[in-house]
C-alpha cells in the first residue's frame, strides 16, 4: 500500500464547475490542474458508479480505459493458474487505476463499497496528458510511489512475521485515512473482509483473527465495530512493525 503526504489545499472551485464538490481532487493526480484545465480533462470523460460486489473490469478484459477513483474502496485480485485467489492491493478515494496495465487488464478491480470513478479512454487521456505537463509529471509520481509499494509488498510478504505483517497493515491504512482524508486521528475503517487482509498478507483468516485478538488484549487497537478500529498506541505498532518489539506467539 502506498505511503503519500498529508492532504495538500486546494482553492475550491466554483458552482457549476463539472468537478465542484469533489472531495478527491486534492489526492488525485488532477488536482495539479487549474480549474479551466480540469474542466475540459473531465468533460473529455465520463462518471461510472460501481456498487459494492461489483467488478469495475476483470483480469483479461481489454485496457483501453484509464480510471480516477472518487469514492469508495476498490480490491485488486489476481487469479493465480492454479485458481488460487491472490489481493494484490486496496485502492482508496484519489487513486488512479489502469496506466502501464499493457493491451489486457492483468487483475480483477472490485468494488468493495460503491465506488463513484471518472473514466477517461486511454487514447485520449494521453492525448490531454501529452499537452499538460504537470499531469505526466504527477502521474508519474503516483507511479512511483505504487513502484515503492510493491518493493514493500515484497518486503512484507518475505521477511515479516505475521504480527509484524499485520500491524504495518493497520499503520499503512490510518496514513492514507487520517493523512489523506481527514479523519478521526488513529482511527481506521476496513471495507474489507478478514479473508481479504489475510489473502493480501500471505496469512491465514485464523490467524488474522487470532493476531487481532492479541493485538487487543495488548491494548494496541480497539474494535469499535467489525469494520472499525481505533489505533490505541500507534507507536507501539510502529516497533512492532520495524521488528524492535514482539507480539505474542500467533
Amino acid at each position: 500500500m502506498d505511503r503519500v503526504a498529508a492532504t495538500p489545499s486546494l482553492p475550491p472551485l466554483a458552482e457549476g464547475h463539472p468537478c465542484h464538490g469533489c472531495a478527491a481532487r486534492a489526492l488525485a493526480v488532477c488536482g495539479v490542474l487549474d480549474a479551466d484545465d480540469l474542466a475540459t480533462l473531465r468533460c473529455r470523460g465520463g462518471t461510472v458508479v460501481v456498487p459494492a460486489g461489483q467488478a469495475l473490469f476483470h483480469q483479461g478484459d481489454a485496457a483501453t480505459q484509464v480510471f480516477n477513483l472518487t469514492a469508495g474502496t476498490l480490491r485488486l485480485t489476481k487469479l493465480l493458474p492454479d485458481g488460487r485467489r491472490q489481493v494484490l492491493g486496496f485502492r482508496f478515494a484519489g487513486d488512479f487505476i489502469g496506466i502501464g496495465q499493457g493491451d489486457h487488464q492483468s487483475f480483477t478491480a472490485e468494488a468493495l463499497s460503491q465506488a463513484t470513478l471518472c473514466r477517461f479512454s486511454m487514447s485520449r487521456f494521453e492525448e490531454f496528458g501529452a499537452a499538460h505537463p504537470a499531469l505526466g509529471r504527477a502521474l508519474y509520481r503516483k507511479a512511483a510511489r505504487e513502484l515503492d509499494a510493491a518493493q514493500q509488498q515484497l518486503l512484507l510478504l518475505g521477511r515479516m512475521s505475521a504480527a509484524e505483517r499485520l500491524a504495518s497493515f493497520f499503520l499503512d491504512l490510518a496514513r492514507r485515512q487520517n493523512g489523506e482524508q481527514g479523519g478521526p486521528p488513529h482511527f481506521v475503517d476496513l471495507p474489507m473482509s478478514r479473508s481479504d487482509i489475510a489473502d493480501y498478507l500471505g496469512l491465514t483468516k485464523e490467524t488474522i483473527s487470532r493476531l487481532l485478538a492479541q493485538f487487543r488484549a495488548q491494548r494496541l487497537l480497539r474494535l469499535e465495530t467489525l469494520n472499525r478500529v481505533e489505533l490505541l498506541d500507534p507507536l507501539a505498532l510502529a516497533a512492532l512493525a520495524e521488528g524492535e518489539t514482539q507480539a505474542l506467539a500467533a
